[in-house]
């Protein structure tokens, strides 16, 4: 089963666009679409949403989520994952990764992990 990402609302709107477009089969949901965390929601608010239902975030929040995944996690909860995308490479190669990626991964490979992309 593929993973499920959800784009923080400050992630380009293209990324979503442009994997729904190549794989329309992938589930992708966008902060503040409907049945999603609503725009402006605080990060560990969306980490508990995305426990919930099981989506992995995609971020370009560098400072600020490693601190709020130690504190979830020291909550005792989890996360899918988390994956940084990488702002020196170009927006088709980062969504080349997630496709590849969310293809490709085992169920659970990257629970409670930040990874920054590229991790091909």
């Amino acid at each position: 089963m593929a993973l499920k990402y959800l784009m923080d609302e400050n992630v380009d709107p293209v990324y979503s666009t442009q994997i729904r477009s190549k794989r329309p089969d992938l589930v992708i949901r966008k902060v503040g679409e409907i049945d999603t965390p609503a725009l402006s929601t605080l990060d560990p608010e969306i980490l508990l949403w995305c426990e919930e239902y099981d989506f992995v975030l995609v971020t370009n929040n560098r400072k600020s989520m490693p601190v709020h995944l130690i504190d979830h996690i020291n909550q005792d909860r989890h996360v899918p994952g988390i994956f940084i995308l990488n702002p020196n490479q170009s927006i088709g190669k980062n969504i080349e990764e997630l496709i590849v990626i969310a293809e490709c991964s085992f169920e659970r490979e990257y629970q409670d992990r930040i990874i920054h992309l590229p991790l091909t």
